[in-house]
C-alpha cells in the first residue's frame, strides 16, 4: 500500500470529506504550513487531538479561500474537506508535524435501507429544530450522505467513530441511533446552564 507524506494539523475536532471549515491560523508553525499548502494547492491533514496524543485517522482539507490576512502573518481560511486518511508513522522535521498516511474510502456499498434512512433524516431535523442551530442545506445527492448530516454534531468521539467506518449504510444507522440521544442529552445540557446562574446567590447556611 502506497504511503504520502502528509502535514498534520491537530485540532480537537473532527473534520469530514466535503464539508467546509473555518480556520484562524496564527501559530508560527502552522503560518508555515498552511502558506505552503496554498502556494503548492496541496491538501494537509486534519487529526484529532486528545490529552493523550492525536490520533492515526483523520481527513485531508484543500484551503478554498483566504478571509483575511493579518499584518502579522495571521490569516483567517475556509477549509473544506477532502479524503480520508490513517497514518502509520509520525514524521519530525519541519516545525510542524507530519504523518506518513495512506488514503481509504468506503469498502462497503450496500444500499442504506429505507426506513433506516428516513430515522436518520427525521433525527436530523428534530436536532436542527431542538438545538436552534442554522446548518447549511446538506447536499442530499452526496453518495455519503451521513457526512452531511452528521456536521451539526459536536461529539468529537462520535464523530471521530462515523469517519473511521468504511460503510453509509453503518454510518445511517449509527446517525439513526445516535440523534435521539444527542437531542436528549442537549435539553440536559441546556437545563442545566438555565438553572447554574441562580445558584450559590443564597446565604450559606449553618452559620448563626
Amino acid at each position: 500500500m502506497r504511503e504520502e507524506l502528509l502535514p498534520l494539523f491537530p485540532l480537537p475536532l473532527v473534520l469530514f470529506p466535503r464539508t467546509p471549515l473555518p480556520l484562524h491560523i496564527f501559530e508560527e508553525k502552522y503560518k508555515e504550513m498552511i502558506g505552503e499548502a496554498i502556494a503548492t494547492h496541496t491538501e494537509f491533514g486534519i487529526v484529532l487531538s486528545r490529552d493523550q496524543g492525536v490520533v492515526n485517522c483523520g481527513c485531508t482539507a484543500t484551503v478554498e479561500q483566504v478571509l483575511q490576512r493579518y499584518p502579522d502573518g495571521r490569516m483567517d481560511i475556509l477549509t473544506v474537506g477532502r479524503r480520508r486518511f490513517e497514518a502509520s508513522e509520525l514524521v519530525e522535521g519541519k516545525a510542524y508535524l507530519q504523518g506518513r498516511v495512506h488514503f481509504f474510502d468506503d469498502e462497503q456499498f450496500e444500499p442504506v435501507p429505507m426506513d433506516v434512512r428516513q430515522v436518520a433524516l427525521q433525527g436530523y431535523a428534530n436536532a436542527l429544530k431542538a438545538t436552534g442551530q442554522q446548518a447549511p442545506e446538506p447536499e442530499w445527492d452526496d453518495p455519503q450522505l451521513s457526512f452531511q448530516l452528521a456536521r451539526i454534531l459536536d461529539d468529537a468521539d462520535f464523530r471521530q467513530q462515523l469517519l473511521t467506518l468504511r460503510s453509509e449504510r453503518h454510518r445511517m444507522q449509527q446517525l439513526a441511533d445516535y440523534f435521539p440521544e444527542y437531542i436528549v442529552r442537549w435539553r440536559h445540557s441546556e437545563h442545566i446552564r438555565s438553572v447554574a446562574p441562580h445558584n450559590g446567590h443564597g446565604r450559606l447556611g449553618g452559620g448563626s
